[in-house]
């Protein structure tokens, strides 16, 4: 697959992630896929696999009651990696988090293989979803 192929399976993502579709966002994903969550919070850490992975997005869903929602703002194409800017906002327990974010994506045949996700500010992050 190409530059531009890799960028819309990204699109599609965000996209899928954003209104709930979890059967499309698994299928993005290849079964041994690893997303890795910086910082030090509850969240953070390695998460391997599809299942892993949609149960951490899942409790971003959960702890914020539904009201996460992440913008893409932009998507740049290379040759070995594909990278996403992003704005994350969420509500939780009366606070609200917004942050600008950057997704480094790996892919291969079509599926995502890898992620590293960096947040603005990741203490912030960590206290947000304790």
């Amino acid at each position: 697959m190409g530059n531009q192929e890799d960028a819309a399976v990204v699109r599609r993502g965000y996209e899928a992630f954003n209104s709930g579709d979890i059967q499309t966002l698994m299928g993005l994903f290849a079964p041994d896929a690893v997303y890795h969550v910086g910082g030090t919070g509850g969240l953070a850490g390695d998460k391997n696999g599809q299942e892993e992975i949609m149960a951490y997005f899942g409790e971003l869903f959960t702890r914020s009651g539904g009201t996460t929602k992440v913008e893409l703002k932009e998507v740049i194409a290379g040759e070995q990696h594909t990278v996403s800017l992003q704005k994350a906002q969420a509500q939780r327990n009366g606070q609200s988090m917004d942050q600008e974010g950057v997704l480094v994506f790996t892919l291969r045949n079509g599926k995502v293989t890898e992620v590293s996700e960096f947040q603005e500010d990741t203490a912030k992050a960590a206290d947000f979803w304790l």
